[in-house]
């Protein structure tokens, strides 16, 4: 697995937010699918699918742990009704491209704090992010790609 140390730009989202283990986020990202669907986000330029995870799971209970499935949307989009907005702060991400299914993705972050912490560079407080390069319904479950991008100082 390649890190790759990159600036990214703050983002805006319209999303729908998830509370407890990060592993069941799924009904959220069919939620949002349904509305921003419906309201053409994914079809505007600045696009991108995105699931968002604020805590440490390693330091907050599971039923805590806050996340959001969201899609990037510009300053000026509404935000339609059944989503709320989300930001991601923008700086100094160390990014990481996963390769297949969506299940394998725990196995992935694992390795990546590891990998992390062998690199030199240290977390900083902020939001992770997971941003879908591709989409399931395009591809076959080996061919996602996933970009795991973790703040840095």
């Amino acid at each position: 697995m390649v890190l790759d140390v990159k600036t990214i730009a703050a983002m805006r989202l319209a999303a729908v937010k998830h509370s407890g283990p990060y592993n069941l986020i799924g009904p959220a990202f069919h939620q949002l699918g349904n509305i921003a669907g419906s309201a053409g986000l994914f079809a505007r330029p600045e696009a991108k699918m995105l699931g968002i995870y604020k805590d440490d799971p390693e330091t907050t209970p599971p039923e805590q742990l806050r996340s959001a499935a969201g899609v990037v949307v510009a300053e000026e989009t509404p935000i339609p009704p059944g989503l709320v907005e989300e930001r991601v702060p923008g700086g100094r991400f160390a990014c990481f491209v996963h390769h297949g299914s969506y299940e394998t993705l725990p196995d992935t972050w694992t390795r990546i704090k590891q990998e992390l912490i062998a690199s030199g560079h240290r977390r900083r407080p902020g939001t992770s992010c997971e941003i879908y390069l591709n989409n399931p319904a395009h591809v076959p479950t080996e061919q996602l790609q996933t970009e795991i991008c973790i703040p840095i100082e």
